[in-house]
Parts: C-alpha cells; sequence; structure tokens
C-alpha cells in the first residue's frame, strides 16, 4: 500500500524484539549440557508451558498468515477452520502417539519406525523427511517471510533474508532444541500478542463492532462448507483428521520434538492442550483481519474492492488503514518472530535426524556425543543454505500449492504405515515397506489418472484416497510375508491401559491439574465456537 511506511519508533521496536530474542537464545545455548540427549532433546526437561508455546509457533509462519487473511477476504469465515479444527487431531495424539513415544523413550520418529518394523523404515522416513524439510518446508519460508517483510519494512529482501539466516543460526546451532524452545516461546507471546492488539483496533474502526458485520454479509460467517467447496470441504477436515493434518502434528519429527522433550508424560499432554487454548484465540492473528478488511472496503465502501489476484494486501493494508506508529512495529517483531521460529524449529530436526539417524547409523556408530553435535550443527547449517539457494524456485509454483503438495505425498505414507503398526500387530516389516514406497507410487498414480480423466477433487480427498488405497497395500503384503515377532509389536501396539497412564503412573495430581479436567475446559470451548459459527 502507498501510504504504508515505517516510522523510526516502528523500527526500533522490530530491532530490539528481535534482539530480545536472539539475546534469549543465546542466554538458553550456555545452560545447555554437551550431550547428545541435552542438544537434541533439551535432557527431556522442558515443561508444558514452552512445549505448548513452541508447538504453537513452530507451525505458523508470516507468510502464511498474510495467505489466511487473504484468503478469509476472499471466503469469509470458514478459512479460520484450518486453525480451529484441531481438538480432534490433538485427541487423537494424546490418546495414541503422546503415550507411544514417551512410554517408549523414543528420540525420532525414525528411531521409532526401526525399532516396530526395521532398520529400512527409519531410514526412509530420514531421507525422505530431510529432503521434505531442506527442499519443500524450508524454502516457502524463507522466500515467503523475506518477500513479505521485505515488502513491509521496505528493507531488501535479501538483506531481510540474510538477517533470519543470520540471526537464527546464532542461537539455535548454537543451544540446540533448549535454545530453540525458549525462543519459540517468547516469539509466540510476540506474535499472539501483537496479532490480537491489532485486531481489536481495526475492530474497534468498525461500528457496531461484530455484529455489524455478521449483519452485514450473514453468509460470510459460517465454518461449515459442504463437500463440494473448494477452499475448506467440512468433509475433507474430518478425513484429513486421520490422515494429513495428523501426520503434520504427530509424525512430523519438527513438531513431534516438542512433546519428546518433556519432562514427564502430564507435560507432553498439557503442553498439547496448552496450545489447544493458544489455537483458539489464534484466528483473531491468523484469519478474523481479513474479514474486517472486507467489511470495510466492500461493504462500507471506504475504498477500493481488492482484486481477486490481489487479496493478499488485505494484512499491509490492514496495518497502514488501522495500525498506529508503534503498534506496526510490534506486528512487524512478531512476523520476523513467526519466520526465525519456524525456521529455528526446522534446521534444529535438520540437525537431529540427520546426526542420530543418517551420521550415526550409517556412518559413525560409535561417535561421541561432541562428535554428533558437532555433525549437527554443520548439517543444519549447510541445510539453511541449501534452502536458502533454491527458495526462489517457490515464486515460480506459488507458496501455498507448493507446501501443500509436497506435504501430502510425504504425510499419506507414513501415516498409514504408523496406523497400521501400532494397531494391528500382524504389521509386518515388508508390508510398512511397501506402504512407504507404494504409498508414494499410488499417489502419483492418483495425479495421472484425475490429469488423464481431466477431474478436479480437493487434495484433501485425493490425500484420503490414497491413504486408504496405501493401508489396503500394507494389509495385502503383511498378510504374505514373515510375521513380527512379539517383542517387535508389543511395545508400540496400542492398548487401552495406556489411557490410565496419562498423569504420569500413581502421582495424584489435584482436580485443577489434571488432564482430563482441561481437556473438559478446551473440549467444551472447541464445541462451542462451533455451534456458534456453523
Amino acid at each position: 500500500m502507498n501510504n504504508f511506511h515505517l516510522t523510526l519508533l516502528d523500527s526500533i521496536i522490530i530491532i530490539a524484539e528481535i534482539l530480545v530474542v536472539v539475546v534469549v537464545g543465546l542466554l538458553a545455548a550456555r545452560k545447555v549440557v554437551r550431550t547428545t540427549e541435552g542438544y537434541f532433546l533439551a535432557s527431556g526437561k522442558m515443561p508444558w508451558y514452552l512445549i505448548g508455546a513452541a508447538f504453537v509457533s513452530t507451525s505458523v509462519s508470516s507468510e502464511q498468515i498474510v495467505g489466511t487473511i487473504g484468503a478469509t477476504y476472499k471466503g469469509g469465515l470458514a478459512i479460520a477452520n484450518w486453525e480451529w479444527w484441531c481438538l480432534p487431531t490433538y485427541t487423537l495424539m494424546m490418546v495414541f502417539f503422546i503415550p507411544l513415544y514417551l512410554r517408549n523413550k523414543i528420540v525420532t520418529v525414525p528411531e521409532l519406525l526401526n525399532r516396530r518394523f526395521g532398520p529400512a523404515c527409519g531410514a526412509i522416513y530420514s531421507c525422505v523427511i530431510l529432503v521434505g524439510y531442506v527442499f519443500i518446508f524450508l524454502p516457502p519460508v524463507l522466500y515467503g517471510g523475506s518477500l513479505t517483510l521485505g515488502e513491509l519494512t521496505g528493507w531488501p529482501q535479501w538483506a531481510v533474508l540474510a538477517g533470519i539466516l543470520l540471526l537464527t543460526a546464532s542461537y539455535t546451532l548454537l543451544g540446540g532444541l533448549s535454545s530453540v524452545m525458549w525462543t519459540d516461546a517468547i516469539q509466540c507471546v510476540m506474535l499472539i500478542g501483537g496479532g490480537v492488539l491489532l485486531f481489536l483496533v481495526a475492530l474497534g474502526k468498525i461500528p457496531g463492532g461484530w455484529e455489524a458485520m455478521t449483519l452485514a454479509a450473514p453468509d460470510r460467517f459460517h465454518l461449515y462448507r459442504p463437500a463440494s467447496d473448494e477452499e475448506a470441504p467440512f468433509a475433507g477436515l474430518i478425513l484429513a483428521s486421520f490422515g494429513v493434518f495428523l501426520f503434520y502434528q504427530s509424525s512430523n519429527q519438527v513438531m513431534v520434538q516438542r512433546i519428546l522433550s518433556a519432562r514427564s508424560t502430564w507435560d507432553g499432554m498439557m503442553g498439547l492442550l496448552f496450545a489447544g487454548f493458544i489455537n483458539i484465540i489464534r484466528p483473531m492473528v491468523t484469519c478474523l483481519l481479513g474479514l474486517i478488511v472486507y467489511h470495510w472496503l466492500d461493504v462500507m465502501r471506504q475504498g477500493p474492492s481488492l482484486l481477486p489476484d490481489n487479496q493478499d494486501q488485505a494484512f499491509p493494508y490492514a496495518l497502514a488503514v488501522f495500525a498506529p506508529s508503534g503498534l506496526r512495529g510490534v506486528i512487524l517483531a512478531g512476523f520476523f518472530a513467526a519466520v526465525m521460529a519456524s525456521v529455528s524449529a526446522l534446521t534444529n530436526s535438520v540437525a537431529t535426524i540427520f546426526s542420530l539417524d543418517v551420521y550415526r547409523r550409517f556412518w559413525r556408530k560409535k561417535a561421541g556425543d561432541k562428535e554428533l553435535i558437532t555433525t549437527g550443527q554443520v548439517s543444519g547449517g549447510m541445510a539453511l543454505m541449501i534452502a536458502a539457494l533454491i527458495s526462489p524456485v517457490v515464486a515460480n509454483v506459488g507458496m501455498f500449492k507448493y507446501f501443500q503438495t509436497g506435504v501430502t505425498y510425504m504425510a499419506t505414507p507414513f501415516i498409514s504405515v504408523l496406523l497400521m503398526g501400532i494397531f494391528w500387530k500382524r504389521t509386518t516389516y515388508a508390508g510398512a515397506i511397501a506402504g512407504m514406497l507404494g504409498g508414494l507410487a499410488i499417489q502419483i498414480a492418483l495425479a495421472v489418472l484425475f490429469w488423464a480423466l481431466d477431474l478436479t477433487l480437493n487434495w484433501l480427498y485425493v490425500a484420503a484416497i490414497a491413504q486408504v488405497l496405501t493401508m489396503a497395500l500394507i494389509t495385502f503384503v503383511s498378510y504374505f510375508t514373515t510375521p513380527p515377532t512379539s517383542e517387535q509389536y508389543k511395545p508400540f501396539l496400542w492398548k487401552f491401559s495406556w489411557l490410565r497412564d496419562l498423569e504420569d503412573g500413581m502421582l495424584v495430581r489435584p482436580w485443577w491439574q489434571q488432564i482430563k479436567f482441561w481437556f473438559a475446559i478446551y473440549a467444551v470451548a472447541w464445541f462451542f465456537i462451533y455451534w456458534r459459527f456453523w
């Protein structure tokens, strides 16, 4: 927007808040125990509040916020499903995956696959996920973040990108997961606090507030969308809760590593619930501002409507029109923090998987702690440089399509194998390998088939079809191959008794600290939101 600019106060706030993040990261690095567990898993001592804050900040980045605000401007409240639709996935994680990881003292997802099935499964996951983080996850974050923040601040994109790389690497590579978790918590406060403040200030500019917006365009204020909807079909959300969404939250190393660092099962569970509560207000930051801009421009006629190809200007327009000097600096500092949080989390996960599941297994089985930490630092730094060099490619594909397609192709095979492995003891090593490799082939075949038949189907449905076919393939191969031994499947086969251990065994906590109490509150709040905006 032509009238958007930063004052000296804004620039000072941005620089000061970013320096606070870096200082916190470096201070945390000084206290890290220089062992494999200390560097890669923060010694397993992370409390629930750091886990929850890190879980949220890892999953949000600035270009995502700009995109979802623009999508909400165009499509209405249903876009908030991408933020609010967490209870189903979180419930599955709490019941099945968190107990599985923490009971078996799992360090990485490849370790789980190795122990449940065999070494090839962990190796396939490690290779695919490393390629995915470097070539699918990191490039959109770096390119989109530097482009968006460069346009908003007026600073050169290359300078913003260099700043993100250097500042993030300074504490991430030095302090490992502990530095990442502490800085994620600070970044979460900055992002959520600034975003909510901007939403409330902008809403105050609308005569009649939220009610007036609802009355002016009631059709835009519903979460439910029919199965044929292109943006957020409700049936697709339900299916994805058992597939793509579940993989991203529960089997994606960059997310699950936060849970693995928990000092107890209770802290892991409560951290996830804390993330759920934050996600209740997260749409104020990531979506709902688009509704205000729509009402301001298309209902109140305070300016020309944003063209379909220009909807991503909704966020900078809101900053220019609604945010006074000072608040703009707070908001943009939060956006810098969001990019840094995503980059640091991905870099740390690359370092963890490469060091523990690739380098130690295939090159130096007797590598000591110091050597593994150094390897992690080098591999994390290399990942950052490679991702930065290829990030301009994202512009030719489109950020959302680039990320969406890549994650879907990664998610379906792995979540299919993991679900079969924890629910069916007969799932074999050969069946798991067939699921991982065949799952990718199935998705490619479906894409070719739909292209040949000139069919268009929402990506959530395509992923669900691929998952069903992949699980059928795993079943077929497992029936005709050697079954696993009881030592292979028993520790990882889900049992109802696991639910009795959610409160750390026999430890009795007061009612106000119990997981079921906070889960009930979160569930009631979630159902109220969907009842209110259905």
